[in-house]
């Protein structure tokens, strides 16, 4: 695995794979706190001003299907595609990331629209992406240090910890896909990311992060998920999470489309998509604009914002409409004066009405950190970090500040890369996060010998006694601390030449069966067994390897010598 290559490392690169936005960082062995990022995203029109250190999580395909640009650059040649009316054919991909949250029948078939509505399967815009982002990186790379070899570089991959097992699994596959040695791939929870850089700052947030014993909050609110784990610091400096890692849907794309549905009833949802479709320029120009304005919006110094809408959009609105704008704006059910003209090409648009549009995310994420620090075990958190690219956003922080007035919030500065930028720190030193939380219990599907005191379910009959089949093998159990290298290993002997092992989860602390009604099959081994001797002769062992950010179950065949992973079932063919 990736620690083994830990040694032989020079180099660590990071990715951060966003629903909105991505893009990469890197630090030398050397000197592993001067960590890089890319200077040169560069977006066209008239938006210049939001250039960042990330780039549009966007693919643009040509009209054989084959990859031809990312992030602003697939962007940009789409919309002047689309402008000379020659984008007939080639397909744009955006915000593809979403469909791996909570996705309980996520396979590699799974499917995603671009921007027209046409379908494709998703995994191979994950491969492109993560390709485009490797190779942006090596040339960056090289052109700092002649010699660097492929072997030379760890490449570590953050992924939300509230993720499911099937979720990172698909994110692995599609990096190794991409041309990343699996051996040299390690993924890194996004949280525990943040936390792990929010260590290298300034005093003030250093300092409520210092102490011995220290509790604290991360919030991770990005474009698409809030993700929440809580830590605490070990005398040894190492990070403990004392919660197991939760969240919701609660990013900053829940305001995108509530201005989105403003457009769609001011102007049509007709026009609308002829502007996406025919004048993608435009489009773009007016969501970008809209997203330097929800990162800048603070509602007790603004009163309106006003937002540049193409003249271009009226023009399409006039096509498919007698009504004027105004009699649009007057049928809207908003206060009077809540939206008004500016001008023909801009709308003035009041503050409670922006606000409105945060409200059910940011409400959702409130009452969920009030249910997490009401429970018994976080009475001594009280800070809470915010990252990520939402985190960044003004409205956020008064809400955040009024409606928990006894957490200390710390927003660090460059708040929406405190992830990536952590993860290049946790590749160098993969064991600063010392333990954690079990989010399942988890276990082996067994035969065990009948008790008529225990058991009243169906026997089966073998090797002269009585056994009750399906009955669920723990190995470890929901919310119980594992270190990073614990491992559980059983043993068991063969009945077959082939033995197939069965690996379930369920949110049950001690469950008695597999067929219960929360236990989950989440994958199987399957391992070759000898013929050469006798079945009860030969031992095989079962390992969990529990603890890292990702599970690894393992069986052996002590005889042969013969080793076997699991394999997801949803990934199955």
């Amino acid at each position: 695995m990736a620690s083994d290559a830990q040694s032989l490392t020079l180099l660590v690169a990071a990715f951060d794979f966003g629903t909105t936005y991505s893009g990469y960082a890197f630090s030398f062995r050397d000197d592993p706190n001067k960590i890089q990022t890319n200077q040169s995203w560069y977006a066209g029109g008239v938006t210049s001003r939001l250039v960042s250190l990330k780039t549009p999580t966007s693919v643009l395909l040509n009209t054989i299907g084959e990859f031809d640009k990312f992030g602003y650059e697939a962007e940009d040649k789409y919309a002047n595609l689309a402008d000379d009316d020659e984008h007939h054919g080639w397909r744009l991909f955006r915000r593809f990331k979403m469909m791996l949250h909570n996705n309980k029948h996520l396979t590699k078939d799974v499917t995603v629209e671009d921007v027209c509505g046409k379908q494709m399967t998703a995994f191979p815009l994950f491969v492109m992406s993560l390709k485009y982002l490797r190779e942006h990186l090596l040339e960056a790379v090289t052109k700092q240090k002649i010699g660097i070899e492929e072997t030379d570089i760890l490449y570590v991959l953050t992924v939300p910890a509230i993720w499911d097992e099937n979720a990172k699994r698909f994110m692995r596959d599609a990096a190794e896909e991409a041309g990343i040695d699996p051996n040299r791939l390690k993924l890194a929870l996004e949280s525990e990311c943040a936390s792990i850089w929010c260590e290298t700052l300034d005093m003030d947030v250093k300092g409520a992060l210092a102490d011995q014993g220290a509790q604290y909050m991360v919030i991770d609110l990005g474009g698409g998920t809030a993700d929440i784990s809580v830590h605490e610091r070990k005398p040894d400096g190492t990070l403990k999470e004392i919660h197991k890692a939760s969240g919701g849907p609660w990013g900053g794309i829940s305001v995108d489309e509530n201005y989105v549905k403003m457009l769609n009833e001011l102007f049509g949802e007709k026009a609308l998509t002829d502007l996406r479709n025919t004048e993608m320029s435009d489009y773009f120009d007016v969501t970008r604009e809209f997203e330097y304005k929800k990162r800048s919006f603070e509602p007790d110094k603004t009163t309106q914002i006003i937002v540049r809408i193409s003249a271009s959009l009226r023009d399409l609105a006039c096509k498919y409409s007698s009504i004027s704008l105004e009699e649009r704006i007057t049928a809207l059910k908003v206060q009077e004066h809540s939206i008004t003209q500016k001008g023909k090409d801009k709308l003035k648009i009041d503050s409670v009405l922006v606000q409105s549009w945060f409200e059910r995310p940011i409400d959702k994420l409130v009452h969920h950190i009030k249910s997490l620090l009401a429970e018994p075990n976080m009475k001594s958190v009280q800070t809470a970090i915010l990252v990520g690219g939402f985190g960044e956003s003004l409205y956020v922080h008064k809400r955040m500040r009024n409606e928990l007035p006894g957490v200390r919030l710390i927003v660090p500065p460059d708040a929406g890369l405190a992830v990536l930028k952590g993860a290049v720190r946790f590749g160098h030193n993969p064991f600063i996060v010392s333990s954690r939380l079990m989010k399942y219990t988890y276990g082996t599907e067994v035969y065990r010998m009948f008790d008529e005191k225990k058991y009243q379910e169906e026997t089966v009959w073998m090797n002269g006694n009585w056994y009750v089949p399906k009955c669920f093998d723990v190995y470890v159990r929901i919310n119980e601390e594992v270190r990073v290298d614990q491992q559980v290993t059983m043993e068991s002997i063969p009945n077959s030449e082939i033995s197939i092992t069965p690996i379930y989860r369920t949110t049950q602390v001690s469950p008695e069966y597999t067929t219960d009604p929360e236990c989950e099959l989440i994958g199987t081994i399957t391992l070759e067994n000898s013929l050469d001797i006798p079945f009860e002769e030969q031992d095989i062992t079962t390992t969990f390897m529990f603890g890292d950010t990702e599970l690894l179950v393992m069986t052996k065949n002590a005889f042969t010598g013969k080793e076997a992973l699991m394999t997801f079932e949803c990934f199955t063919e």
